[in-house]
């Protein structure tokens, strides 16, 4: 389903949204068919710091709550940071933090004082064939652990999209799906660089190995063999 083509969507990421793309996986179109690779949406400041994403496609209505609760989310801070740019960024840290511990039952305390810069020639940082680096490993905030109504949420998680096994504090296994491990990385590194944050959404969620090939068309000129076949 493709949320991006639905109306309401569009009007309202038109209204409050610069919208642009980037291709940072690889795939395959074969005919008209996109083979492999994914999606995720992210919900920038203007100067590339990420607000908050959606990883993997959606449908329309989530893109569009999901985008929703960006603008409000960044209205309130604003009037509540009076122009404390730190005040901002712990506020949507916390805010990931909640939404976790709300809506997938997991509890993490948000990371509202960034860590160190990641060495670049380290050995968990993504890398292109000339040895670039593409994007460092964000490391999320542990889990705490559940809360009171994590038992009926953990059977939901475990039929969600993408749901993975993450681990707390105490070395126990949880599952949580896409959005719930964009909250919980979020809650550490919302307002990061977009470039600091897509490889971990990509390698470390979606599963995708991040690449600098060009997309793989398989046969490009399809009707060169239906013009010889007529002559």
């Amino acid at each position: 389903m493709n949320a991006l083509a639905n109306e309401e969507v569009g009007k309202f990421l038109n209204e409050y949204f610069c919208s642009s793309f980037q291709k940072v996986a690889t795939f395959k179109i074969v005919g008209n068919q996109k083979q492999g690779g994914n999606v995720a949406a992210y919900f920038c400041a203007p100067d590339g710091r990420v607000l908050h994403l959606v990883a993997g496609p959606v449908n329309a209505p989530t893109l569009l709550a999901e985008a929703k609760w960006v603008v409000e989310a960044t209205k309130k801070a604003v009037a509540e940071a009076k122009g404390d740019g730190a005040k901002f960024k712990a506020m949507f840290r916390k805010w990931h933090a909640d939404r976790l511990r709300e809506e997938h039952g997991l509890v993490v305390e948000a990371v509202t004082v960034d860590v160190a810069k990641q060495d670049p020639n380290s050995a968990l940082t993504y890398n292109d064939p000339t040895g670039r680096p593409l994007a460092p490993v964000l490391p999320p905030p542990p889990i705490e652990g559940p809360d009171v109504t994590f038992r009926a949420k953990q059977d939901a998680e475990a039929k969600a999209p993408g749901a993975a096994n993450v681990m707390d504090r105490k070395g126990r296994g949880w599952v949580l799906g896409n959005q719930g491990r964009v909250h919980m990385l979020m809650a550490a590194h919302s307002m990061g660089k977009i470039e600091t944050v897509y490889g971990t959404i990509f390698e470390n969620i979606l599963g995708e190995k991040v690449s600098t090939k060009p997309v793989e068309v398989v046969t490009p000129f399809p009707w060169v063999g239906r013009r010889e076949q007529a002559k």
